[in-house]
C-alpha cells in the first residue's frame, strides 16, 4: 500500500516551521481506495508570501485542529504505507518532526516522485510538479494546495507504476539509498563516491558551486548531508538546489581543511555563508608553581590569556605533551600529565629526574622546560609538513615559508629524499589566511605529519 503525501508548510525547513495543511491518497496499486485532508493551525503566523502562493491564511486555520489533534488518525492512515511525495524529504521531515512533537515515533519506507520520474522520464527539461504535469499531460487543479498537487503526484506515480514498475521495486530495495538523496542528483554521481579523505563540492543547476566542505570520509559525510543527520534551514535549502557532485582527494585532513580554505575563498559559495574558522578549544599553558618550577597544563583556550600551544582537541593536545615530556625528559606531574599527591609514578621507575620530589635543581629543570616551550614554536621558520597522499605510494607535502603557508603538492613516495627545491617545484603557490595559519599551527606536531625543517634538507 502506498500513501502519496502533500502538505503546505508555513516555510521551508521543519525545524521551525509548522505545517498548515495535509492531504493523503491510499493507492493500493491499482488505485485510490482512501483519502483524506484537512487545514491544520500551525500556531505560527502565516508569512505573507506564503498566503500569496498558497491561499491559505491566517484566519483560514484559526479554527482547524492542531496536528495533535489528528495525529492519531494520520498515524493509523499513514502507517505500515510507503510514504510518497514530490520531493519525499520536505514531506517527510515536517510529518515526522509532527508526529514526534505529539508523542509518536514515525517511521516508512519512502519513494520520490522527483526521482522515479527523472528515471522514468529521462530528459524532461524540468521536474517540478507543475512542469511534469505539463509535459506529461496530467491534470493539476487548485495548484499549491495540499490535495491538488496531491492528486497530480497520485497520477504521476501511478503512471510510473504501471510503465516499469521495476524502477519503483529497485528504489524501494533495504540497500538502495535512492531516497536519501536530493530530489535532483543523479544517484550514479552519488555511487561514485569515494570513502576517502578530501573535499567535496555542491552544483546548483547553471554549473555553480553553492557549498564547500571537506571530510575524512566523503561519502560518509554526505550521506550525512542528506539522511537528515545534519538539520536546520541551509541544509533543507541546499539539498533542494544540489544537481551535481564532485569532490577532490586530498589524502590527510591537514591538506583537506587547506583546500577547503581555500576554495571558499575563491568560489564564495553561497551557503558557506561566512569562511569557516577553525574552532580552536583547548591549549597548553604553563606557569610557575610557589617553589618555582615552570610547569605545564592542558586547559581550554579562553580569550586573553596566551598559551604556549592550542589545539583543536584535547587528545590533540594531551599526544603533544606527552610527546615533549618523552623528548625533554620533563616530569609528568609538573607537566600535568600526572595527578598524584606526592611525587610522580616514574620517579620511582627512574624516568623522572626528580624535580617533582625536590631532587633537581629549580634552574636545570626549568631550561628544559624552557626548551620544550620554545619547541612548540615556529614563527618565522621554514619548514615542509610530508603527510599521506591520496593513494598509496604517494605523499603529500606542505610548504611554510618564513613563517606563511606557501602552498601544498604531492610527489611519489618512492622518490629518493625530496628537497627543497623539489618541494618549491611541486607545490602549487597559495595565498595564506589567518584560517590556515590555524589549521597549520594545530597540525605541525601531529604523529600524521612528518615535519622536516628547511635547512636539514639544503636550504641555504
Amino acid at each position: 500500500m502506498y500513501a502519496i503525501v502533500d502538505i503546505e508548510t508555513t516555510g521551508g525547513f521543519a525545524a521551525g516551521n509548522r505545517i498548515t495543511e495535509v492531504a493523503v491518497l491510499i493507492h493500493d496499486g491499482q488505485e485510490i481506495v482512501r483519502e483524506y485532508s484537512t487545514l491544520l493551525n500551525p500556531m505560527q503566523q502565516i508569512p505573507p508570501y506564503i498566503s500569496g502562493l498558497t491561499g491559505i491564511t491566517d484566519q483560514m486555520v484559526a479554527e482547524a485542529p492542531l496536528f495533535e489533534d489528528i495525529a492519531d488518525e494520520l498515524f493509523e492512515i499513514l502507517n505500515d504505507k510507503v510514504f510518497i511525495a514530490h520531493n519525499v524529504q520536505f514531506d517527510y521531515s515536517f510529518i515526522k518532526k509532527a508526529f514526534e512533537k505529539a508523542g509518536l515515533n514515525y517511521r516508512a519506507k519512502k519513494l520520490c516522485t522527483v526521482r522515479l520520474t527523472r528515471k522514468a522520464y529521462p530528459g524532461l527539461r524540468s521536474y517540478s510538479l507543475g512542469n511534469l504535469c505539463e509535459s506529461l499531460d496530467i491534470p493539476i487543479t487548485d495548484r499549491h494546495r495540499a490535495m491538488g498537487d496531491a492528486r497530480a503526484t497520485t497520477v504521476l506515480f501511478d503512471r510510473i507504476l504501471r510503465k516499469k514498475p521495476e524502477i519503483i521495486q529497485q528504489m524501494l530495495h533495504h540497500r538502495s539509498r535512492e531516497n536519501l538523496l536530493p530530489p535532483n542528483l543523479p544517484k550514479e554521481e552519488f555511487d561514485s563516491l569515494p570513502e576517502s579523505c578530501g573535499v567535496y563540492y555542491f552544483i546548483d543547476a547553471h554549473g555553480k558551486v553553492i557549498y564547500v566542505g571537506k571530510a575524512v570520509n566523503i561519502r560518509k559525510r554526505i550521506i550525512g548531508h542528506f539522511s537528515g543527520t545534519s538539520k536546520g534551514r541551509r541544509n533543507q535549502y541546499m539539498r533542494n538546489e544540489v544537481h551535481h557532485l564532485s569532490y577532490e582527494l586530498t589524502g590527510n585532513e591537514l591538506i583537506a581543511l587547506v583546500l577547503e580554505a581555500q576554495e571558499i575563498r575563491r568560489l564564495w559559495p553561497k551557503y558557506n555563508q561566512a569562511i569557516k574558522r577553525p574552532s580552536v578549544k583547548w591549549a597548553i599553558y604553563s606557569y610557575e608553581d610557589r617553589e618555582g618550577y615552570l610547569r605545564l597544563q592542558i586547559g581550554k583556550k579562553y580569550r586573553g590569556m596566551n598559551p604556549v600551544a592550542t589545539f583543536n582537541s584535547h587528545s590533540d593536545a594531551w599526544q603533544q605533551l606527552m610527546g615533549k615530556v618523552k623528548e625533554f625528559e620533563l616530569c609528568p606531574k609538573l607537566a600535568g600529565i600526572q595527578k598524584s599527591q606526592g611525587a610522580c609514578y616514574d620517579l620511582a621507575t627512574g624516568t623522572c629526574l626528580g624535580a617533582c620530589d625536590g631532587l633537581e635543581e629549580v634552574s636545570q629543570y626549568n631550561n628544559r622546560t624552557l626548551e620544550a616551550i620554545e619547541s612548540f614554536s615556529l614563527s618565522g621558520q621554514s619548514y615542509a609538513l610530508i603527510g599521506e597522499g591520496r593513494r598509496f605510494n604517494e605523499k603529500s607535502v606542505l610548504l611554510v615559508e618564513e613563517g606563511a603557508y606557501a602552498g601544498f603538492g604531492f610527489y611519489q613516495s618512492e622518490d629518493p629524499a625530496i628537497s627543497v627545491h623539489d618541494i618549491r617545484d611541486i607545490i602549487k603557490p597559495a595565498t595564506s589566511s589567518a584560517e590556515i595559519e590555524q589549521y597549520i599551527q594545530t597540525y605541525v606536531h601531529h604523529p600524521d605529519q612528518e615535519f622536516i625543517p628547511l635547512e636539514s634538507t639544503g636550504s641555504s
